[in-house]
């Protein structure tokens, strides 16, 4: 194996296999890594001799922590968003690839998943979490929104939970996972290792799996199902939040942690995030990335983004300076905008 590459794609017995190899930036994903999948997914399609795919991390820290968001904010700072969109682009073309491809795609996830790594596991058909599983979707916190997919999977979550992850950015586990479908099966950590070389098998994908699976108490989550469920399929971020402030009034702790979250993101962000849920719903697979690469298209030329990765990657002051810096103030009419039409500009899926 090739220690110095960031992705190695090789084929083992029936699986094509995904090794992330880049622990230090905790799997972050390159536009390098971004082809380098696309490209070996395009080649196993058709090869008889795989018959899954197989996506694992050499890190004992995260599956993939999410994009290089490092580069990408420095390329914006730099007048590149050309170069920062051709990243997006093809990482959205890949998330639509993984959700539409005709193979059993396999994510083995134990560790962090965030951001990116969400787009390159959620959307495959099995998504085993570990003992360390750690999801979530930050994007808010940093100025930015949740994508990778986040527009479709997330409204398609029960109980609004996936607008309790989408607007507070909150880090949930292998259980609360399962119990939203976030994850489809669960084993335990020391026996990853054993699963990967077992899933090279010719050997059906369901009974390997059986053979590993283990069942999880209920997840800290469960217990505030109902107030997720009451705040969080509110009409409006500020409903949202008045909802939480109602709730923490009688007595929740939990909600009232959230409303303190939530005051902490950027603003324009949750008003994004929200409206994505409310749209995503609605959507197909192909439209709510399209839908993604409209945001993003905007928000690679505005203010929030490099302001909260200055905040919490680079100064790490985690003091960033939003405009607007409320959510009242934030305008209905400027988060539209964020969702309109790019004419010509529009990201070119195959569907």
């Amino acid at each position: 194996m090739a220690q110095d590459q960031d992705i190695i794609c090789e084929i083992r017995g029936a699986a094509g296999v995904v090794i992330l190899n880049r622990p230090k930036a905790l799997n972050a994903l390159s536009l390098g890594m971004v082809r380098e999948l696309a490209r070996a997914l395009d080649a196993w399609e058709n090869d008889p001799q795989v018959t899954r795919v197989v996506v694992i991390s050499t890190s004992e820290k995260a599956f993939s922590a999410g994009g290089d968001i490092r580069w990408l904010h420095d390329c914006g700072k730099a007048g590149r968003q050309d170069e920062m969109l051709a990243f997006w682009g093809e990482e959205y073309i890949l998330n639509h690839r993984i959700k539409t491809y005709p193979k059993p795609y396999v994510a083995l996830i134990d560790g962090i998943v965030m951001g990116g790594g969400v787009g390159i596991s959620l959307h495959g058909s099995h998504r085993i979490a570990g003992d360390r599983y750690l999801f979530a979707m930050p994007e808010v916190g940093i100025g930015f929104f949740p994508d990778v997919g986040a527009t479709y999977a997330l409204p398609r979550l029960p109980g609004a939970f996936g607008n309790f992850l989408a607007l507070t950015g909150e880090r949930i586990g292998a259980a609360d996972a399962l119990s939203v479908g976030l994850a489809t099966h669960s084993v335990a950590s020391d026996r990853m290792a054993e699963l990967a070389d077992a899933l090279t098998s010719r050997a059906a994908l369901d009974d390997i799996l059986a053979g590993f699976t283990i069942a999880r108490p209920p997840g800290p989550l469960q217990a505030e199902a109902a107030t997720i469920a009451d705040a969080f399929a509110a009409a409006s971020p500020l409903e949202v939040v008045a909802r939480l402030k109602a709730l923490a009034t009688g007595g929740s702790a939990f909600a009232g942690k959230l409303a303190q979250t939530i005051a902490a993101k950027s603003p324009t962000s949750v008003a994004i995030a929200h409206e994505q849920m409310r749209r995503g719903k609605d959507l197909d697979f192909a439209e709510a990335m399209r839908t993604e690469f409209r945001i993003v298209s905007r928000i690679a030329h505005g203010h929030d983004f490099y302001e909260g990765v200055r905040a919490v990657v680079i100064d790490k002051d985690q003091a960033p300076h939003w405009r607007p810096d409320t959510l009242e103030a934030v305008e209905p009419a400027a988060i539209a905008a964020y969702f309109a039409p790019l004419g010509a500009a529009e990201l070119k899926l195959e569907v």
